[in-house]
């Protein structure tokens, strides 16, 4: 099959995970660079992974702000 036939696959193919992430988290109506931005740090130590959630993240799991139970108030 020609290279251009194949559409789509073919870019997508070439991209790397991160660019893969960066184009699916922006493709969005009304997405921005800050949607892309990373929300996890992971670090790899003697056959250990920690993941952490990044303190500059803006979207954090757990209940919003003012929900029963966020920051540590039990409602």
């Amino acid at each position: 099959m020609p290279e251009d036939a194949r559409g789509s696959d073919a870019s997508a193919d070439a991209m790397s995970a991160e660019e893969k992430r960066r184009d699916q988290l922006t493709s969005a109506p009304d997405a921005t660079e800050a949607d892309a931005a990373p929300r996890i740090e992971v670090t790899e130590r003697e056959g250990t992974t920690r993941i952490d959630i990044a303190p500059n993240a803006e979207v954090r799991p757990g209940p919003g702000p003012g929900a029963p139970g966020a920051d540590g108030d039990e409602r």
